[in-house]
């Protein structure tokens, strides 16, 4: 050591923990900077905007759902009944509409048909209003069941319109309604009590039994036609067999009301109940509010709206594709085209349900090992617009091969689609327990009633204008050249491919909806660093918020505790304050 003191300081000055300090003041900086972008770009908007942002980032933050138990359910008995009356529309026109020609038997028929699927929205408000606020998701299903069991069973014994006369097809019409009615609630119960109870790393497969189930019902359906028609005549088929299939139902129905039964309710919806239940006792000398039904509360938030609006147009093309695939194709390669009997078109679409089973779980099971549950519906909604047209171009090769393929192809690509929709649309609303049940119900029905129900009309009606088309077509050859040789064979496919072309519309909708205007949890997974911090902080408002609150209903709870025990003479738990003098 120096005599005039100690030696100079060599190198970087160096204090413990000095280097944790300026690593956490460089992170604070970086997270002001953050939020100062924010909070400018909030500045700019204006109050609609900000309301809709604000929105947005809590659905962000309130999507995650870890009560899963990944237990299983299904829906087959309810999409049997259903699809019965699609698969018999020939049979049915004939015995409830005889007096018309057989093309408007059919479509008829179809009208009849679209009935029911006007009442499904309906459906969708009175068991999202059960499931939401009243009784819970299993409840709703079982009352589901018993609504759409007994007019499908009076539609097995309804006398024709030789025995009533107009009250028949009257009645026929009321009783597809209530179906219409039950399945409102039906399916969208089933994708909600099944997805709320699976973890985030199996929705997708969850979801994809669901719609396994939905098309299995398809399937049975199919079989039960099949084998109806091949075992009777035409003729009894025509006058009495078609009423087999609505009578099976009677077997189906106690095996499903079971199975339901005796299903575990939502933990995420029951959480929220009781969550309603603690919050009650904070606000009981407040002024009570009027609650509102849940769809009025949906239909309140511009966010929402937006949702619900998006929601619908991604499932205009995989409605319109199902309803077309498995209940229109039959009756248009049999009935309409004459190309095969209707037991020929009834086994290849039985073959068709099969396949597409396998392929919907292939595709739930995929979904969720992509980083965003949309990009598999990406990939699937560009091969529908392809592969719509391209199946009834197909059905133009007069080869067996081709008709089966045409299917499959389609079925495949419409896979990718519904394996996927079932976890994404819960996933859509997750965020509120009080208002999934309803959110979903209702953008499903009314997809599935613009677009799913109105598709056997709009395809017949399409089918019938382009014969119009292909006649005209051959009398202006003929008045040009003297002979149909001047006309060319793909001249004619072209008018053929009208249904498909209208699908591809919808699936090009479907596309701008899923890409441009919904929003889904997953888009903080793949978004930008600023969205990630915007829900970051959204996530610890939130936290912040529930800790506060839990806090004030722990102290009402022992307050009101202690009020009882007080009231009822008991001191025993009374702890009086303690005073410390020092």
């Amino acid at each position: 050591m120096s005599a005039n003191g100690p030696p100079p300081l060599t190198g970087k000055p160096h204090i413990e923990g000095m280097s944790t300090v300026i690593q956490n003041d460089e992170n604070s900086q970086q997270q002001s900077s953050s939020n100062n972008q924010n909070d400018q770009e909030l500045d700019n908007m204006t109050e609609a905007e900000r309301s809709m942002r604000e929105e947005e980032l809590s659905f962000y933050s309130n999507s995650k759902n870890e009560y899963g138990d990944d237990t299983m359910g299904g829906n087959i008995y309810e999409w049997y009944d259903f699809a019965v009356y699609g698969l018999l529309a020939p049979e049915i026109g004939a015995c409830f509409f005889p007096d018309a020609s057989r093309e408007l038997q059919l479509i008829n028929s179809f009208g009849v048909y679209l009935a029911a699927f006007l009442m499904r929205p309906l459906g969708a408000i009175v068991f999202g209003e059960i499931g939401d606020r009243l009784v819970g998701r299993k409840n709703a299903l079982v009352f589901s069941i018993l609504l759409i069991t007994v007019p499908s069973i009076l539609m097995g014994m309804l006398p024709v319109y030789a025995t009533w006369g107009i009250v028949s097809p009257i009645l026929l019409v009321l009783l597809r309604m209530a179906q219409g009615l039950s399945v409102g609630g039906q399916l969208a119960g089933s994708y909600v009590l099944s997805i709320e109870q699976s973890s985030s790393r199996s929705r997708g497969f969850r979801g994809s039994i669901c719609d396994a189930s939905s098309i299995g019902g398809f399937l049975l359906a199919s079989a039960v036609t099949t084998i109806t028609r091949s075992i009777l005549s035409e003729e009894q088929v025509n006058v009495w067999g078609w009423r087999v299939p609505f009578l099976f139902s009677l077997i189906l129905a106690p095996a499903l009301y079971y199975i339901v039964s005796h299903t575990e309710e939502s933990k995420l919806w029951e959480q929220g109940a009781e969550n309603k239940e603690t919050e009650e006792i904070i606000r009981e000398q407040e002024p009570a509010s009027h609650d509102t039904p849940a769809v009025v509360d949906l239909l309140s938030s511009p966010f929402r709206r937006r949702q619900l609006i998006g929601m619908i147009g991604v499932l205009s093309a995989q409605s319109s594709s199902f309803y077309t695939l498995f209940l229109w194709t039959p009756v248009y390669l049999s009935e309409l085209r004459g190309i095969m009997t209707e037991q020929e078109a009834d086994l290849i679409n039985f073959f068709v349900i099969g396949l597409q089973i396998f392929f919907v779980i292939f595709a739930g099971r995929m979904s969720d090992t992509f980083p965003h549950r949309m990009d598999l519906v990406r990939i699937g909604l560009p091969g529908i617009i392809v592969a719509a047209p391209t199946m009834f171009g197909m059905f133009e090769s007069e080869s067996w091969l081709g008709y089966v393929i045409a299917q499959v192809q389609f079925g495949f690509c419409l896979a990718l689609i519904q394996g996927v929709l079932a976890a994404w649309e819960v996933e859509l609303w997750m965020a509120d327990p009080t208002l999934s049940f309803t959110g979903v119900a209702v953008g499903h029905n009314i997809a599935a009633t613009v677009f799913g129900g109105t598709m056997p009309l709009v395809a017949t009606s399409l089918y019938y204008l382009s014969n119009n088309m292909i006649a005209n077509m051959q009398e202006d050859g003929e008045e040009a050249n003297g002979g149909f040789e001047s006309v060319s064979e793909y001249e004619f496919m072209w008018p053929r491919l009208l249904p498909g072309l209208y699908i591809s519309i919808l699936g090009c909708l479907s596309l701008y909806c899923i890409s441009f205007v919904v929003r889904h949890p997953h888009d903080v997974r793949t978004g930008d660093s600023r969205l990630q911090q915007a829900v970051m902080e959204q996530e610890n408002k939130a936290a912040a918020k529930k800790k506060k609150r839990s806090s004030k209903q722990t102290k009402e709870k022992k307050r009101k505790q202690l009020e009882k025990s007080l009231q009822s003479g008991d001191i025993s738990s009374y702890q009086p304050p303690q005073v410390v003098l020092s």
